[in-house]
């Protein structure tokens, strides 16, 4: 089997027959769509990851009300980290549960009628989650892992062919670990070649390696965006989080964080560490997007809040779009449960005012 025969059957034949045309009655913009996108030059897309097939056990449908919030504060972005055993399995990736799909759908339906831009993203591909379980393959080396996600890509690329970039995007993997980056490289560049076998037009995300904090200049000439994050330094952003080994021992935070006299954490340092890597790459031609950034909800309020002001302002100077993580929970700004904010009532739920009008100037 050549290379090319190789891609078409990764796609799925069959999927694509069955799935092709299903969206694109209800899709027809309401709107003239905004101008496209294109990933040397993203939009400054600003706004939440919503988590409601971010696990396996997490199969329900997304939510209404969470579009209508999002574009009622202004603004116009949703990332969806969604693992394929919400509509598959590991034990036989190549079945597709067609009913989680148009739920999936839904989501896309509802960005398009409330003009909020949704980001698919694989947080679970076969072969590869930064979360536990492990998965059975591994996609960085066993070629059936790598078949298997090449065909749930070409699926999502067959079911969205043809809606607009300026409305929905794909990020291929969630937080590649700290591996070589040739290795990223060559599963990028292949489930880039799924998806463009079916849809050469799409926009693509890859986040970088490093569980997405380092830039990846091997895929500078693909055509596709980056995905950094805003999570340094974790003693602010996970302080006392559970699957943090470690994190429940780490001093109370504040900001700017001075760990000893020669270990700083400030706004200068963020813009060393975390911006100038990047805007390196984006002077290559490379679109760059904040896919994930957040404090727990441990971290005192006014420590989490002055580094969330700093990193809005860096990201402001760099032209960068972002997505917190997340909108309903322990990092968001509805029902985060913490214990040191004066909630305001909002539509029966716990809003953290203070928090809301911080992001709605960054």
């Amino acid at each position: 089997m050549n290379r090319r025969e190789f891609v078409q059957r990764a796609v799925g034949t069959v999927a694509a027959a069955s799935l092709g045309s299903a969206l694109h009655g209800a899709a027809a913009p309401a709107t003239a769509p905004a101008a496209e996108p294109s990933a040397a030059k993203l939009p400054r897309w600003r706004g939440f990851n919503l988590l409601e097939k971010f696990k396996g056990d997490r199969r329900s449908p997304f939510k209404e009300q969470d579009f209508e919030w999002v574009a009622g504060w202004g603004f116009d972005f949703v990332r969806l980290p969604m693992s394929y055993h919400c509509w598959s399995s590991a034990a036989d990736p190549r079945k597709i549960d067609e009913g989680v799909l148009k739920e999936i759908d839904q989501a896309v339906e509802w960005g398009r009628q409330y003009r909020v831009h949704v980001n698919i993203n694989f947080h679970r591909a076969p072969g590869f989650c930064v979360n536990p379980p492990k998965e059975p393959l591994d996609l960085w080396t066993d070629e059936t892992a790598l078949g298997h996600a090449m065909y749930h890509w070409g699926v999502f690329a067959q079911r969205y062919k043809g809606i607009p970039n300026a409305r929905v995007s794909f990020d291929l993997l969630n937080e590649p670990p700290d591996i070589a980056e040739e290795k990223y490289v060559r599963v990028a560049r292949r489930l880039v070649e799924a998806i463009r076998a079916v849809d050469p037009a799409r926009l693509i995300v890859a986040d970088g390696i490093r569980w997405g904090n380092t830039p990846v200049h091997g895929l500078a000439d693909l055509g596709v965006a980056q995905s950094t994050r805003g999570y340094a330094p974790m003693q602010i952003s996970h302080h006392k989080a559970s699957w943090i080994k470690g994190s429940e021992t780490w001093p109370t935070p504040a900001w700017p964080m001075r760990a000893s006299a020669k270990d700083v954490w400030d706004k200068d340092r963020l813009r060393r560490a975390q911006i100038a890597p990047w805007q390196a790459l984006a002077a290559k031609g490379v679109g760059v997007h904040v896919g994930e950034w957040g404090a727990f909800n441990q971290t005192p309020h006014d420590a989490a809040l002055a580094w969330m002001r700093d990193n809005l302002d860096l990201w402001k100077e760099a032209g960068w779009g972002w997505a917190l993580w997340n909108l309903r929970g322990s990092f968001g700004i509805v029902d985060s449960g913490r214990k040191d904010v004066a909630y305001e009532d909002f539509k029966g739920r716990k809003l953290d005012r203070k928090m809301l009008e911080l992001l709605l100037v960054g």
